[in-house]
């Protein structure tokens, strides 16, 4: 009986072989968040920034309530931890944090069935066109790429308008990314453009979103 026994690596070939395909295919379909780009410009004399009272608006519409609210709750977090007061109404002595952001689609994954359609966020359009806070993009099986391009924007100015400093942030995500959902792009955005508040005048950083989780 013993003669007819097969090896043990024999017997576990198609279990290793399975398990190998398996993480193949899980490598494939990860989502895919890249780095948050970073650019910032600072004024030659910014007297009184990152104190004292400010309040947050969005000079755009936009129409997606959900989204604006996460996306004001997120930079306004980031203002009060710099040791600014937020404030509901402008004024006196009063900082103004002008809001801006958008999503655009950077390219369609297609598959042998089509492309299918899929609202990043709910909805169609971009942030501040005040048409939705998502953009309809392609989703097919097989690997994930980046999809969609998600921005934020602030310029604060003193109460006699002029600018003392302003900053973007864009982050390229996956459709499948935990990072395409506006709450969680709201909070990475905003963390990663007060980081190391003010910044460098005119420079240009990228942040691995790991380094944000705690934001």
């Amino acid at each position: 009986m013993s003669a007819f026994r097969l090896p043990t690596f024999r017997l576990l070939a198609p279990a290793v072989v399975c398990a190998a395909a398996m993480a193949l295919s899980a490598c494939a379909t990860r989502p895919y968040t890249g780095p948050v780009e970073v650019t910032r410009f600072v004024a030659a004399n910014p007297v009184g920034l990152g104190q004292g009272p400010i309040v947050v608006y969005f000079p755009d519409e936009v129409a997606n309530a959900g989204a604006k609210a996460a996306i004001k709750a997120a930079v306004e977090r980031e203002l009060q931890a710099l040791g600014y007061t937020i404030v509901a109404q402008e004024g006196r002595d009063i900082q103004v944090a002008a809001v801006r952001t958008a999503r655009n689609p950077i390219a369609a994954i297609q598959n042998d069935r089509g492309p299918v359609s899929v609202g990043v966020g709910g909805q169609t359009g971009s942030f501040g066109s005040g048409v939705g806070l998502g953009v309809g993009i392609n989703l097919g099986g097989g690997s994930e790429g980046p999809a969609a391009n998600t921005e934020l924007s602030v310029r604060i100015t003193a109460a006699d308008t002029t600018t003392l400093w302003e900053g973007r942030a864009q982050l390229a995500t996956g459709v499948k990314s935990p990072y395409s959902q506006v709450d969680a792009s709201a909070r990475a955005l905003a963390a990663a453009l007060f980081r190391d508040f003010p910044g460098g005048n005119g420079e240009t950083v990228t942040i691995n979103v790991k380094k944000l989780q705690g934001n």
